[in-house]
């Protein structure tokens, strides 16, 4: 089952863009967007804040039932630099 994580970012080089976070099957799919009418694109590589924000949009979830612990446990896996493999 594939899950989908977004929420907002502002920067003083792009502005505020939007980034959504797709994860299926082992695989991780980064886009952004800016402005209403522009296109989703790649985005990427994220950086250790973008990371941050990934595992608290996931934990946020667990309790409320809305991902399972192991399927939390594989999100932090796909974290770069993470031993949990």
């Amino acid at each position: 089952m594939g899950m989908e994580f977004g929420w907002w970012k502002t920067t003083q080089e792009d502005g505020k863009f939007q980034i959504v976070v797709n994860v299926h099957g082992g695989n991780i799919e980064w886009s952004r967007k800016q402005g209403h009418h522009a296109q989703w694109v790649a985005y990427g590589p994220p950086d250790e804040e973008d990371w941050d924000r990934l595992i608290f949009e996931a934990e946020k979830r667990v309790p409320r039932r809305l991902i399972s612990p192991k399927q939390f446990a594989a999100i932090k896996a796909l974290r770069p630099g993470c031993d949990l493999k």
